[in-house]
């Protein structure tokens, strides 16, 4: 008799734009874990439509496939990237919704981590990483945060298994999502 095939794990990294998403998950990434964002899949549904990669045109195009598709669809794209995966963990960093996760959680375990930074230190962040889609001021970044809470990203943040503070170095966000990694590894070796 064959043994059952263990469930995959989906740690989902969340949190507000320039909290400190993309640092968590390169820890997961440096040990070989495969990572998947959610900008990118909202990237490559602009390169189909022929869109530029402008702050408003993602934002907007971010929108409407949640429209058309409902609040799940990010996470609908996601799947067939998982299932191509061979490893047990995945990570999937920017979920915006709990639809998200409940689509996730149909087909894997999923274990939410969001990461949390007061808005001036996440407004700093933002305007040091010099993308197209960075605020051009405070205005704008009230107006993306805007837009993130009206598709559901706070009620994400709010129910979070785990939640990591980024106030501090680089270095201390890293070591803090180490050893959360290193918790959800356990789990899953012993589920």
């Amino acid at each position: 008799m064959q043994a059952a095939k263990r469930q995959k794990t989906i740690l989902v990294i969340v949190g507000m734009p320039g909290a400190g998403k993309s640092l968590a998950s390169s820890a997961m990434k440096d040990r070989g874990i495969p990572v998947f964002v959610s900008g990118d899949i909202i990237r490559a549904e602009a390169r189909k439509r022929k869109l530029k990669f402008t702050r408003k045109n993602l934002g907007q195009l971010m929108l409407r496939i949640r429209k058309e598709e409902g609040m799940g669809a990010v996470a609908k794209r996601l799947i067939p990237l998982v299932e191509a995966t061979k490893g047990q963990v995945v990570v999937y960093e920017g979920a915006r919704s709990m639809e998200e996760v409940e689509e996730l959680g149909r087909k894997y375990r999923v274990v939410t981590l969001a990461i949390h930074a007061s808005g001036p230190a996440r407004f700093r962040r933002l305007q040091r990483r010099r993308r197209s889609d960075r605020p051009r001021g405070w205005a704008d970044f009230v107006e993306r945060d805007d837009r993130e809470l009206s598709v559901g990203i706070g009620k994400l943040i709010a129910l979070a298994d785990r939640t990591v503070e980024n106030e501090d170095t680089k270095e201390d966000l890293k070591r803090r999502t180490e050893r959360l990694l290193k918790a959800i590894l356990q789990k899953q070796k012993s589920s």
